[in-house]
């Protein structure tokens, strides 16, 4: 009889017991475009720093903006790691969000065939190019900086630029489709490891340390649940800060999470996941504070975006970043 009412009543006051922890638990949602420069987010997840935080967070991954845009105006989401540029041409459409924090740097760059005679972006000029969708983040950074500033080209006039596939550019390039290709990690370091391409343009030698990738939320996310934000902010700080611990510090996350295979060469020697991932980081790191230079850049992209017609009016930055919540979280 006595063994009965222990079985009857102690899953009841182990719940009793625990209902204050389990009402402590914020629940988020928190959205991620599928980019090795995002490895912060999967890092935070899978070594627990969210749940040390006493967060539930549902990491949910797009392989588009847009399709954030959808889940954000629909809340669907409560956070997004995100390029910048996204997060200022919905703010000009009426979604009203901030840029919270800064998630990489670095992450493009121009490849050509080691046999195209192009050694420079001027010698693009006349050249088949491939590049992303017209007037998404990397568009604004390739025709307002790469073909803007440093080739001086007309991105209309000057060179045919063809929307392909991320996954699909360096193929192309390699195939001899296209001269070139604005692309990112990690499709730039699996085509250089095959032997046949090489770098013309890193935008991390360019531009050291640009921000791309932000965390952003929607301004009614940050009015209601603005405690488990900056409990986001110090769980992405020490993914960021683990990631920065040593050279090889989450190469097998990253390896496996992005779903990496090992490479043969045009010499036949065999390069293994995690070697893919050290030659990405030759280009490619994280930082999570947002600085003065970081925001003047996000200005830049800003001026790109209303030169290149796809904002209709100029905007600020400091209008759409909010760097409070990340003083709070990192003091």
């Amino acid at each position: 009889m006595k063994k009965n009412l222990i079985k009857i009543f102690l899953p009841l006051f182990i719940s009793v017991f625990y209902t204050g922890t389990a009402q402590a638990v914020e629940r988020l949602r928190i959205g991620w475009v599928y980019a090795m420069a995002n490895a912060p987010i999967l890092i935070a997840k899978q070594k627990g720093y969210f749940r040390e935080q006493g967060l539930d967070v549902k990491i949910i991954k797009f392989n588009s903006g847009p399709l954030i845009r959808q889940a954000i105006s629909a809340e669907e989401l409560d956070l997004a790691y995100i390029g910048a540029p996204p997060v200022y041409h919905w703010y000009a459409n009426g979604l009203k969000s901030r840029i919270l924090a800064k998630v990489n740097y670095g992450q493009a760059s121009v490849i050509t065939r080691k046999d195209s005679g192009i050694d420079n972006m001027k010698d693009f000029k006349g050249k088949r190019f491939a590049g992303v969708r017209n007037g998404s983040g990397m568009d604004v950074l390739l025709r307002g900086y790469v073909l803007g500033e440093v080739a001086k080209l007309d991105p209309k006039k000057d060179l045919d630029i063809i929307t392909i596939s991320s996954s699909n550019m360096d193929p192309a390039v390699e195939e001899k489709i296209v001269a070139g290709a604005f692309i990112w990690e990690p499709f730039t370091s699996r085509s250089l490891m095959r032997g046949n391409t090489k770098v013309v343009l890193d935008m991390n030698k360019e531009i050291p340390n640009y921000p791309w990738y932000v965390i952003m939320a929607p301004e009614n996310v940050i009015n209601t649940k603005r405690p488990a934000i900056i409990k986001v902010l110090m769980a992405h700080k020490k993914a960021v800060d683990f990631l920065n611990s040593s050279p090889t510090a989450g190469n097998e996350i990253i390896a496996k999470s992005f779903n990496l295979r090992k490479i043969t060469d045009n010499k036949g020697k065999t390069h293994d996941a995690n070697s893919i991932v050290s030659e990405a980081r030759k280009r490619l790191g994280w930082e999570h504070e947002l600085m003065r230079k970081d925001i003047a850049f996000i200005q830049r992209l800003m001026d790109y975006s209303y030169t290149l017609g796809i904002l209709k009016t100029r905007l600020k930055a400091t209008d759409i970043v909010d760097t409070s919540l990340m003083e709070e979280a990192y003091k």
